[in-house]
């Protein structure tokens, strides 16, 4: 089996926001067992900007980006030296992997990084994945490493991701206004409703919460892994997490449909800059014929976007059931909308959303 293990800034530091040995010591030696079952583990770590918050005499995290990227750069090598370490005390080597979003946008970065990863696990070695904060573009980022993980996750073809947090997984409600909720054990959809009680920021040392890990969850299972939501604090977690055990954690069920890296970026982690309204017809051609959007079947353009830009797409009610690339801007879509491709200005690309660069959203 292989498993992917995201651990949190939060479960990593302590409250001074500085590395937590015995977390990471705890984690080793979980991943150290799972290795002896002989399972591959990739850990997918948060922290390096955490860590190098004190050495350089900060204690809250900065907004500025420069000052996050060399913050970054500081902290980066002082959490990989205690994952050798502690992954050395149980005779396993570590090997880091620094990620950036486009990593998994182009083809050739995107088999670059899954035939490193392959060729590590090939070797024995513990992947320690972390995103390249310290050159990460500020416009085109993760933001946190719950969705990274999500996409190592399809990366490699893995059968489970293990999302290590502070709580127990998904209660029935936000344990910041209601200590009262309950532990969902167990998602077959993730719908609006558990998107909602998952909805608010996390830690002030870390850039997830609840949220982001639900939205991982649905990048993951998307791609077909099994996904557990647990406390990184619970003893054998990644254990019980493998062997299935009840109450573990959060369980959310894979998605029937499986969809590349690049499909995944597209329908979840980038933003819509607008929306498409499309008529049946063309509803039709997308969702059963797979087929490309064409300027004929488009009945509104909402927004304003540019070629490259991500654009929802809906039926006439208003209903979104796709999400996709635009090959033309909102201001030339808004002129060509309803024309037949033979009318088209000449030079204009034939497909609003060609079919590669699009996903049908619905379950």
């Amino acid at each position: 089996m292989i498993v992917v293990v995201k651990i949190g800034t939060s479960s990593l530091t302590d409250d001074r926001g500085e590395v937590a040995v015995p977390a990471i010591a705890k984690l080793c030696s979980e991943v150290a067992a799972l290795r002896s079952q002989r399972h591959h583990v990739i850990v997918v770590t948060s922290g390096a900007i955490a860590a190098g918050l004190p050495v350089l005499g900060r204690m809250s995290r900065p907004s500025d980006p420069a000052v996050l990227q060399a913050v970054s750069a500081v902290g980066q090598s002082r959490l990989m030296r205690v994952y050798d370490d502690k992954l050395a005390e149980h005779g396993l080597v570590g090997g880091q992997v620094l990620l950036a979003p486009l990593d998994f946008m182009h083809r050739d970065t995107y088999v670059q990084a899954q035939t490193t990863l392959t060729k590590l696990l090939a070797f024995g070695v513990v992947p320690v994945v972390n995103e390249n904060d310290a050159v990460a573009d500020d416009e085109i980022r993760f933001g946190d490493n719950d969705m990274l993980a999500a996409l190592v996750a399809n990366l490699v073809s893995a059968d489970l991701l293990v999302i290590l947090t502070d709580a127990p997984g998904l209660l029935s409600v936000d344990p910041r206004l209601d200590d009262t909720g309950s532990l969902i054990e167990e998602i077959v959809l993730i719908d609006h409703e558990l998107e909602r009680i998952a909805r608010g920021p996390g830690s002030d040392r870390g850039s997830g919460g609840m949220a982001s890990k639900l939205a991982a969850a649905k990048i993951a299972t998307w791609s077909g892994v099994r996904v557990v939501i647990a406390a990184a604090a619970r003893p054998g977690v990644l254990q019980s997490a493998v062997a299935g055990d009840a109450g573990t954690g959060t369980v959310v069920r894979p998605h029937d449909r499986r969809l590349p890296a690049r499909k995944l970026w597209i329908a979840f982690a980038v933003k819509a800059s607008g929306t498409i309204l499309v008529d049946d017809g063309a509803r039709a051609a997308l969702v059963e014929g797979r087929r490309s959007l064409l300027p004929a079947g488009i009945v509104d353009v909402r927004g304003k976007f540019d070629v490259d830009d991500a654009v929802e797409i809906s039926d006439p009610a208003g209903r979104v059931f796709a999400k996709g690339v635009v090959r033309i801007g909102s201001e030339e879509l808004r002129a060509v909308a309803g024309r037949r491709t033979g009318d088209l200005p000449e030079g204009m690309a034939h497909e609003a959303v060609h079919r590669d660069d699009l996903v049908v959203t619905l379950p």
